[in-house]
């Protein structure tokens, strides 16, 4: 019999952890506000997009009490997914002391330089370097969407509560991330002596993180972080190496999913010798480029036996998988990376990864109650005879995205 492939080498994963699940801002937003609440020395916190419409407003009221309570208080914000703060909310988060930071800001030319694409698309907050939250969920709510109004139903998403070892790892992240934009923007400014001491503080080696009084059995887990430096490939390593591994059955939740050669092949070699795999899909249109470069790569995976649904009340925004949820082996991953080229090549990533039969089967269930009672399974035969329009659109975006990739000289 094959030998199980390792999923991470040793030193990642520890048992130390709790790991709760949240569904939807719904569930993540009070119990961020409860944590920044109590939190007592720092909030950490990084998100690409931050609205400040409906639930969103909450959790900066939350953030500006802290920071009006001395409570040490970085906010980060990509460039593309918030860009400039609101005026009005800008000031209020002055007034307050929270102090924030906008990454990769896009300056005059915009996304036409292609070292603009790398964005900070991870969400990530710890609080006290003792809980961690991480996931997919922006600070957005969940009947709003920036770009289509009021939704109907509640975007589909997930995110994790956990303290453990794994905190440490991601506050030590965000630390070295927030340091070096300091020293930069100092630097710009020729404020050599600020940067200086930012670089400093940078290399400094954070203590290790506390374990928060929390209830629950311990769990096996860890976080899997991308980025351009040391960990390019990581996330796309840890699902091929669970895909390799997998007996009985994957389920996949992502937005926006446009796997690469060595992702596709996994998944259908898994689908032939006899695992089950189910993927749960954006079904309504969202972006051009996410929703019709997808669809070239279903054909090779519905040949294979790949189920494929559509979730259709509201966007999908998940990016979560849950493998051999009842089996000897469970492993479940929720975080924030798509399993497209934007998320596994270019973009800031972390995933919380969960070796725990309760933890999956929960993942498990809720991503199953979904397929049923909100997908539409994609007919096979329907998919080949979709209209002719809508193939010139799929090939059309298939192809941008290989030439957008192409300019950044990747291979995927």
């Amino acid at each position: 019999m094959k030998k199980p492939l390792p999923l991470f080498r040793a030193t990642e994963f520890s048992d130390d952890h709790r790991v709760t699940l949240l569904q939807g801002a719904e569930e993540l937003f009070p119990a961020l506000i409860v944590a920044m609440d109590a939190a007592l020395s720092d909030i950490q916190f990084e998100t690409y997009i931050f609205d400040f419409t409906g639930s969103g407003a909450a959790v900066a009221e939350a953030l500006m009490r802290a920071a009006q309570r001395g409570v040490r208080t970085h906010l980060v914000v990509d460039g593309v997914g918030t860009g400039a703060l609101p005026k009005a909310w800008a000031a209020r988060l002055d007034a307050a002391g929270v102090q924030y930071s906008v990454y990769s800001p896009l300056g005059p030319l915009g996304l036409l330089l292609p070292h603009r694409w790398r964005r900070l698309h991870r969400k990530l907050c710890v609080v006290d370097g003792r809980l961690l939250f991480c996931g997919g969920i922006n600070v957005l709510d969940d009947f709003h969407d920036p770009n289509h109004g009021t939704l109907d139903a509640p975007r589909f998403d997930f995110a994790v509560r956990a303290t453990g070892s794994l905190v440490a790892t991601a506050s030590d992240t965000m630390d070295q991330l927030w340091w070096r934009m300091q020293a930069v923007r100092d630097a710009r400014q020729r404020r050599l002596p600020e940067a200086l001491q930012a670089l400093r503080e940078a290399s400094k080696a954070k203590h290790a993180a506390d374990m928060a009084d929390d209830t629950g059995p311990l769990m096996r887990a860890a976080l899997v972080l991308r980025d351009n430096v040391r960990n390019r490939s990581r996330i796309e390593k840890a699902y091929r190496r669970a895909i390799g591994n997998a007996r009985h059955e994957i389920i996949i939740a992502n937005a926006y999913f446009m796997p690469g050669g060595k992702l596709r092949r996994a998944l259908v070699m898994a689908a032939r010798r006899g695992v089950r795999v189910r993927l749960l899909l954006q079904g309504r249109y969202e972006y051009f480029m996410q929703y019709h470069a997808a669809r070239p790569v279903y054909g090779a995976l519905l040949a294979a036996g790949v189920e494929i649904y559509e979730y259709a009340p509201s966007f999908l925004h998940a990016k979560v998988a849950v493998i051999d949820a009842q089996g000897d082996r469970p492993w479940a991953t929720v975080g924030s990376s798509n399993l497209d080229p934007l998320s596994l090549l270019l973009a800031r990533e972390a995933n919380v990864v969960v070796e725990d039969d309760v933890f999956a089967t929960d993942l498990r269930q809720r991503l199953v109650h979904a397929m049923q009672h909100a997908g539409r399974r994609m007919d096979p035969a329907r998919y080949a005879d979709r209209p002719l329009r809508q193939r010139v659109l799929d090939r059309i975006a298939f192809g941008l995205m290989r030439l957008a990739l192409w300019v950044t000289g990747n291979r995927y």
